[in-house]
């Protein structure tokens, strides 16, 4: 419930501040007086786009702020949703600076229109011409069976089963693409796996092979050379072994003696070792030009891989023949894993039909009854031979089900309901949209609903019967009219005047909250003009109850 809406700096109002009643609150006001201007402002907390032209004062930045009573509103879910601090009193603000810049705000929290949007639409809901219009669209229509029907658990229900029919159909979808793709590949993902698996290169192969090459190729050089040095540790051996001998008889004599004796001992192990490990070195060595050309050709394929591939060793081989073998083994198992997918997408397709049938079912059932209190409902509003039906036909399915639905209708006895924008005129759908409004208060929990211009078209008994339509449906849910039918106005829990007043340079936009002896004034002047007479002031005071 809106409990204060305060408006500044927005097109001719520099300042407004309004708190309607919890029930039924009238607005009138001349023509161009900026009634109109009062609704743009409330559309911007619903997140309607607006610019710099509109502000009253263009130093200044314009700020339109709502304050709700939501404490029976059940709106945490959606809170919880967008990470917003819940409060039973929830302020929404829509700031537009001077240099064109919007801000929107729930409870000082800065977020997109797109969250304003979704929980300015749980708060508010403004009737204008534009959604007069909207009454002929097939959605608009099917909603209102929905929500005359009470419908909310097939539709949740629906809801629920076309998003897992969705996603079973893209992954069946994405996985036949995929097959076709892949099996147009196959073959040579599978050429490109023989030829890696074929070469079957191991970890640290290639430095090995290049290690083996440069021993390949210099072999003559390595065990000429092993020969020499073998030949050379040999002499010295033996003259280590002799100076060793010569040491023996005297190392008793002194530390350095012995020390020198063993040391010379130790060189000589050394020199063992060393030229036993000389031997196995050029017995290793092997001069074999064929087995040179078979490394060079290891390493050469080795090379040719790497290129080919673009990778830089054998590592990224292997990964690569890893990531093939997935591919490959993905190709074969493809049928398998495709007639799942495809089990699942004709299940869901089930799951969804059936489910929409049974919408379907519940929906054409309502449709008399909605047709008979529609009818019921414009009768007293001037449209006594008003007839109504709704034609059906059956559709692919989509999100809202496979039902398409025409409301047909005609003011005129002996005429047969045909579409509304045939047929009626924009009083009678006005007063038809008006009689919408009414079935959906009694059938669902409204937000705050503002209407303007519903009355156009109706005037006397009519626009009295029409006031009585608002003031109960105000019993049960907030209501602000924006009328010009004194008829009306009268209906009011509470009555705002909209007024213009020139204040220095600039014509503005005010309004106030009128005490009953200004609503007689105010609703005679709608009766009898600028000058009421008297007989104008004794129907306004009629049409008050005073």
């Amino acid at each position: 419930m809106l409990t204060r809406l305060t408006i500044r700096n927005y097109a001719l109002i520099s300042q407004l501040e309004m708190s309607p009643s919890s029930s039924l609150s009238v607005i009138t006001g001349e023509t161009g007086a900026g009634k109109s201007i009062m609704l743009g402002a409330i559309g911007l907390l619903l997140g309607n786009r607006a610019d710099t032209k509109v502000l009253w004062d263009e130093s200044a930045k314009c700020i339109t702020e709502g304050h709700f009573d939501i404490a029976s509103y059940a709106l945490q879910p959606v809170f919880e949703k967008y990470d917003l601090d819940y409060s039973s009193q929830t302020v929404l603000r829509r700031e537009i600076s001077a240099g064109g810049k919007s801000r929107a705000f729930i409870n000082d929290t800065p977020v997109t229109l797109d969250v304003m949007r979704v929980l300015g639409s749980q708060l508010m809901d403004v009737h204008s011409q534009l959604e007069t219009l909207e009454l002929g669209s097939n959605r608009f229509q099917l909603d209102l069976v929905d929500s005359y029907a009470g419908h909310e658990a097939l539709t949740s229900g629906y809801r629920q089963v076309w998003k897992e029919f969705q996603m079973a159909k893209e992954a069946y979808d994405a996985l036949s693409a995929e097959s076709e793709k892949l099996r147009i590949e196959y073959d040579f993902v599978r050429f490109q796996l023989a030829e890696l698996q074929q070469a079957a290169f191991q970890p640290g192969e290639q430095e090995q092979l290049e290690s083996d090459l440069k021993m390949g190729e210099h072999a003559e050089d390595i065990k000429s050379r092993l020969t020499q040095v073998t030949t050379l540790l040999e002499e010295i051996q033996a003259g280590v072994t002799q100076a060793a001998g010569l040491l023996q008889p005297v190392r008793s004599f002194s530390t350095a003696l012995s020390q020198l004796t063993e040391r010379l001992a130790q060189a000589r192990i050394e020199l063992k070792d060393v030229l036993g490990e000389l031997d196995k070195t050029a017995e290793r060595v092997e001069i074999d030009p064929v087995r040179t050309r078979q490394i060079q050709e290891r390493l050469d394929a080795l090379f040719g891989l790497l290129q080919k591939h673009r990778v830089r060793d054998i590592a990224a081989l292997t990964a690569l023949r890893q990531q093939l073998e997935e591919q490959a083994n993905k190709t074969t198992n493809l049928d398998e894993a495709l007639n799942a997918a495809r089990s699942r997408y004709e299940t869901a397709n089930k799951e969804l039909l059936a489910s929409a049938e049974k919408l379907s079912s519940s929906r054409v059932s309502a449709f008399p009854g909605l047709c008979e209190e529609l009818v019921s409902l414009l009768k007293p509003l001037g449209i006594p031979q008003a007839a109504l039906a709704i034609e059906h036909e059956k559709v692919k399915p989509g999100s809202a089900g496979i039902d398409r639905v025409e409301l047909l209708f005609s003011a005129n006895k002996g005429v047969e309901p045909r579409r509304l924008e045939d047929v009626a005129s924009g009083g009678e759908f006005s007063r038809l949209m008006f009689c919408v409004k009414y079935v959906l208060a009694e059938k669902r929990a409204l937000p705050t609903l503002v209407l303007d211009e519903i009355d156009t078209g109706v005037s006397g008994e009519i626009a009295i019967q029409l006031g009585v339509m608002m003031q109960k449906m105000a019993r049960k849910h907030q209501l602000i009219t924006i009328t010009h039918l004194p008829q009306i106005a009268a209906k009011g829990e509470t009555h705002f005047l909209v007024y213009k007043e020139a204040t220095g340079r600039k014509t503005t936009t005010a309004i106030r909250q009128l005490s009953e002896e200004d609503r007689v004034d105010e609703i005679a002047k709608m009766i009898g003009g600028a000058a009421p007479s008297r007989v104008a002031r004794e129907n306004a005071r009629e049409l008050l109850g005073a």
